[in-house]
């Protein structure tokens, strides 16, 4: 059975357009620098996972699209690269401090579900994403609220077509 999870990215960076113009719309999701965020994706995330693309630190923050997980956490080659931004001098090949996974472009929301639709439904009250100073940028979405936030993006597509 899949897990469900919340990947952020600033789309400057990274946005799901670049994610769909990647050769087989996949990609190394790298530079995670968070402890907590390290062991979600080194620990629980499963090749067939899916996530919600969430673009971040924007104007109008929120999900806007879905992609899979197509390869389980490796160590981050970013974290050895002393030219990469997001190079750590402490990594170590023998014993890995960072990782990465595969992503894979699914689909790209009509228009994003915003973090203040989010924050406007009850349902989702315990979603970690609205969690007072939660800065996460990957985390888990339990099945309920993935439904959940399927139905609303399903809401929304029939108002825009009729």
């Amino acid at each position: 059975m899949p897990q469900y999870w919340l990947m952020k990215s600033e789309p400057d960076v990274f946005s799901i357009d670049d994610l769909r113009q990647r050769p087989g719309a996949t990609e190394r999701w790298d530079g995670v620098r968070n402890y907590q965020a390290r062991n979600f994706l080194r620990d629980q995330m499963k090749v067939g996972d899916r996530a919600f693309f969430y673009h971040s630190s924007c104007d109008v923050p929120g999900i806007v699209g879905e992609m899979s997980i197509s390869c389980a956490a490796y160590p981050d080659p970013t974290a050895a690269d002393p030219n990469s931004p997001y190079f750590d001098p402490k990594q170590n090949a023998a014993a890995p401090r960072w990782y990465a996974v595969d992503v894979k472009f699914e689909s790209k929301f009509e228009s994003p579900v915003t973090l203040r639709e989010l924050k406007a439904h009850p349902e989702l009250a315990e979603m970690q994403l609205l969690a007072r100073g939660n800065r996460l940028s990957i985390m888990p979405v339990t099945e309920v609220q993935w439904r959940f936030i399927q139905a609303l993006r399903k809401r929304e597509k029939l108002k825009l077509q009729a």
